[in-house]
């Protein structure tokens, strides 16, 4: 007992050396290539200085370091298991009665405290740095400027509206006089704004024609408001109010990837979208990913050891270790297959999300029980 546990802990100190040192070197070398796009993009940008470039390409590095941990997670087991096996460690210690599974429980906790640590710590801190990073790019790489150039300069927005109908929503269309990320202290405004109020099934239940809304806490704040009941009969201008759970963060988010998201933020902003109208398959997609990182992670170290624990006398280690890289770029294109399938809503979002996990744990356990087994 005393002799696993302490190999136990042994095996799992090596796998912990070999897979931090392999996430550094794979984020590193990852954002070195992303900071030379970002250098060419940069070049006919006047604006774009070498130190705004090389802002967003540091500000994208934990972002980057989280989308490849797994697979440095797989890389690093491979090396450090390659390493025991090859000095006869692992070997010894199976033939003095060791299972594989027993001194595998280090290599299984590591790999599981990366992909959590990962998901509740790294996250908030990656998504938050993204999402500037994607603001820059936005202001200074990209040709045309942020949400506004989708819809010809106005914005379109969609929340609840249960002023007329428990159920309905509200569709406002306006020019933004401050332009998202700007002025984070400030409130929104939109200028020259429409209001159509509908029913759940769309019907129509009025319109508001007004020449400013400012967003407050809870509230926009119609000015001079001409609301267009549903017989098109105009009351006189007035200030009015109209009910909102928008702010401008939510706003700007919702044209955001969901990589910008941390996982603490999703379930809130999925409640968000869903209660607008808005369909919020990205954001479960990519919350239902975030859950599975650390049974993919746990999966990888499984896979790590199930090609590269074999005897290095009987030949063939290249060949097992290049199936272990080959398998996880296998994972890698059936995780954006199935992601594919899960956006356009042909398989359910959790199914999409979880199957690389599942098929990941099922070739491992596969190849290990074959190991044990001789």
């Amino acid at each position: 007992m005393i002799l696993a546990r302490t190999l136990t802990f042994y095996v799992g100190r090596r796998f912990l050396t070999a897979t931090a040192a392999m996430l550094v070197a794979l984020t590193l070398l990852v954002s070195m290539f992303d900071f030379i796009e970002l250098l060419r993009r940069a070049a006919t940008r006047p604006d774009a200085t070498f130190g705004l470039v090389a802002s967003i390409a540091g500000l994208r590095m934990p972002f980057v370091g989280m989308q490849i941990m797994p697979f440095a997670i797989l890389l690093g087991g491979i090396l450090a298991f390659w390493r025991l096996t090859r000095s006869s460690e692992l070997i010894v210690a199976r033939a003095a009665g060791v299972s594989a599974w027993g001194f595998l429980l280090g290599p299984m906790a590591v790999a599981m405290l990366f992909g959590a640590v990962g998901i509740m710590a790294v996250s908030p801190i990656s998504s938050a740095m993204l999402a500037r990073a994607e603001r820059l790019d936005a202001s200074f790489l990209r040709a045309g400027g942020g949400v506004t150039a989708l819809a010809g300069g106005r914005l379109w927005l969609r929340q609840g509206d249960r002023g007329l109908d428990p159920n309905g929503v509200a569709i406002l269309s306006g020019r933004p006089a401050r332009l998202l990320g700007t002025d984070r202290t400030a409130a929104f405004v939109l200028t020259d704004v429409s209001v159509w109020r509908l029913t759940a099934n769309d019907q129509s239940l009025g319109r508001i024609e007004a020449p400013e809304a400012r967003l407050a806490p809870g509230r926009w704040v119609l000015r001079d408001a001409v609301v267009f009941g549903a017989d098109r009969t105009p009351r006189p201008a007035a200030t009015i109010e109209l009910p909102t759970d928008l702010t401008p963060d939510r706003i700007e988010d919702s044209f955001a990837s969901p990589d910008t998201l941390s996982f603490w933020a999703l379930p809130g902003f999925i409640a968000v979208l869903e209660h607008a109208g808005f369909s919020a398959l990205r954001h479960r997609l990519q919350f239902q990913s975030m859950l599975s990182t650390p049974a993919l992670a746990m999966t990888m170290a499984l896979l790590a050891a199930g090609f590269s624990m074999r005897n290095t006398r009987r030949g063939g280690v290249a060949q097992s270790i290049a199936a272990g890289v080959a398998a996880g770029f296998g994972l890698f294109v059936l995780d954006r297959i199935t992601g594919e399938f899960g956006e356009a809503g042909t398989l359910p979002v959790w199914l999409a999300a979880w199957v690389p996990t599942i098929a990941g744990l099922l070739l491992a356990l596969a190849l290990l029980l074959h190991l044990e087994d001789g």
